[in-house]
């Protein structure tokens, strides 16, 4: 039989993965596709195809969905669950139900545990199923949460989880795994090197999928689960009420100084996507610091709210479209940049701010503040270290010591990160690690505690 070509579209920042599947006939079928289309256009682009169809597995939280956008720009017929109630034109599928894609086959299969809605799709060719898109129930080594839809919901989640990864596996062992969340996904209970499996590997190797017991199962998924973006929580709404469709590509508009001035004023948050270095030396009082790396997306919708004006300052060799689609794709409002960026600034005589930068060996004996995620913290840190997660930091900032506070992470962007957060909730006296807890064993010659402290 022919080979069906499926192309991975990986988004490194959500640790997710997209597919473009090649249907043999000049049209394309993309499946989970953010917002940001342009992996998803350049890949159809250089095959010759057209995308024909679009299809969700879930209500994305991680990312706003780009299906809607597909159907009205490409033309694409949307593929989701009929239970996810989307309020915009789909074809709403229930378990077992197939759509033909012209030669090759979709069959829905339904998977609740990651959401109550959930769906994979086994890809056949002719009546040999050729892989199955496995969205949020079967990932690689692990299976993802089932926590984002609210609290009381958790544990059931999980038991369905249990059962749907059950399902998955009575395939034949050669179908491929074909999984949304990946490495580096906050969806995903563990990370993972590899983003693509087997049925017959993953019964090999995955822990969970190996738990035959329901109670075992969910004592071990829920164990493993971390904290997640608070943006999460607005995103499956967006999705499925179907987001605003794009006009133009997001750009960032300029704005001189009076302008950001006066949105600051209004409300808006200054977002400094800068090197650490770069906003330790100076940078707009009150601004919060997110440098531009794959992980900008994840922590600028987890440190800023959805509904809040957004301005960017940015240095002139970082990519102001690059920072304007991840922004889109999350669902947040950039409304402008400040136009020559910090230079601007200065040049108009407005004030700036700074922060200390330490190396890991000159730790003086003030409060070490560790903004790790609890895994991280746990495997080692500093000895006497308070732990506290980015993401809780700005709830938790007055509960902290006023005296001065030495924040670390890894590499400092997080670190930089939580003490413009702990500077806008009034501590002044906060220093930052260029370094990580390895690099002050290294420098000190002393060990790492390796407990939950």
């Amino acid at each position: 039989m022919a080979t069906v070509d499926v192309f991975p579209l990986v988004d490194e920042g959500l640790g997710n993965s997209a597919y473009l599947v090649d249907l043999g006939d000049g049209r394309g079928l993309v499946v989970d596709a953010s917002l940001d289309l342009r992996r998803a256009w350049a890949a159809a682009h250089r095959r010759g195809l057209t995308l024909a169809f679009a299809a969700e597995t879930h209500l994305h939280a991680d990312f706003v969905s780009g299906a809607r956008q597909l159907a009205e720009t490409a033309g694409a017929r949307v593929l989701a669950s009929a239970a996810g109630r989307r309020e915009f034109p789909h074809l709403g599928l229930r378990d077992d139900e197939e759509v033909d894609l012209g030669g090759l086959r979709l069959r829905a299969l339904t998977t609740p545990g990651h959401t109550h809605e959930h769906l994979a799709y086994l890809l056949l060719d002719g009546d040999r199923p050729v892989g199955v898109f496995t969205g949020g129930s079967l990932l690689v080594g692990t299976a993802a949460r089932t926590d984002l839809v609210a609290p009381e919901q958790t544990t059931p989640l999980a038991r369905a989880q249990h059962a749907s990864l059950r399902r998955l596996a009575r395939l034949p062992d050669d179908v491929v795994v074909w999984p949304t969340h990946g490495a580096g996904s906050f969806c995903s209970a563990a990370p993972g090197a590899e983003r693509t499996s087997t049925i017959g590997h993953e019964k090999a190797t995955n822990p969970l999928l190996r738990i035959e017991d329901e109670d075992t199962f969910v004592t071990a998924l829920l164990g493993s689960l971390g904290s997640y973006p608070t943006y999460f929580r607005q995103l499956p709404e967006v999705n499925r009420r179907g987001p605003e469709l794009l006009k133009a590509d997001p750009a960032l508009a300029a704005l001189d100084v009076p302008a950001v001035e006066s949105l600051v004023s209004a409300g808006a948050d200054v977002v400094d996507v800068r090197p650490v270095a770069d906003f330790a030396a100076g940078h707009v009082p009150g601004a919060l610091s997110d440098p531009l790396r794959p992980a900008f997306a994840s922590w600028l919708g987890w440190l800023t709210a959805l509904d809040r004006p957004l301005v960017i300052v940015r240095d002139p060799d970082q990519d102001a479209d690059d920072i304007a689609w991840q922004a889109a794709k999350i669902g947040c409002d950039v409304v402008g940049e400040l136009a020559g960026g910090m230079a601007a600034w200065t040049a108009e005589g407005r004030p700036t701010a700074s922060i200390d930068l330490l190396q890991a060996a000159d730790l003086d004996h003030a409060a070490v503040l560790d903004v790790r995620q609890r895994a991280e913290y746990a495997a080692g840190h500093v000895p006497g270290a308070t732990h506290l997660e980015l993401g809780a930091v700005a709830d938790h900032a007055d509960e902290l010591p006023t005296g001065r506070t030495i924040v670390m992470c890894g590499h400092g962007e997080r670190a930089m990160s939580a003490a413009s957060v702990l500077r806008r909730a009034g501590h002044r006296d906060v220093a930052v690690v260029t370094g990580g807890p390895r690099e002050w064993a290294e420098a000190t010659g002393a060990s790492l505690v390796t407990d939950a402290g």
